[in-house]
């Protein structure tokens, strides 16, 4: 078995769920040798007010009734939080990565992303302004 990773530095987003499939694809092209067939690809996201999901990659409606349904879950400015120092979107944010989660499994099938056809992976960034984020990519071959 071979291991190779990277960190993909991905670009600043504003509050919402965002594609990032084709950055994903694109570390992997340098990542790994074309005659790598199989395996598992290992995402992990190194903060804690966004996070990983696998959804429909076809409909934008999708990735905004997702917004729409994450706030009214958490929602911000809340008089009842008390860990506000970093913003009143802060927290709901935390809470919103938890949900999600920070992490993801894809297999690698015929060197590519192991996704179904309308399957994308999104950035599901919780803070109004995120800033830049880190995702360790790990492909296990």
């Amino acid at each position: 078995m071979s291991y190779y990773q990277t960190t993909l530095t991905l670009p600043a987003h504003s509050r919402g769920v965002h594609i990032i499939t084709p950055m994903i694809e694109d570390a992997l092209d340098k990542l790994i040798s074309p005659s790598s067939k199989a395996g598992l690809i290992h995402l992990f996201l190194q903060h804690t007010s966004a996070s990983l999901a696998i959804n429909e990659n076809a409909d934008p409606d999708v990735r905004l009734d997702t917004e729409d349904w994450l706030n009214k879950i958490a929602p911000a400015d809340q008089p009842e939080y008390r860990h506000t120092l970093e913003g009143s979107d802060d927290l709901p944010a935390h809470f919103k990565s938890m949900m999600f989660g920070v992490s993801l499994t894809v297999p690698l099938i015929d060197g590519r992303l192991g996704l179904g056809m309308w399957q994308g992976i999104y950035l599901c960034e919780h803070r109004d302004v995120g800033g830049q984020r880190k995702l360790v990519i790990t492909v296990n071959t």
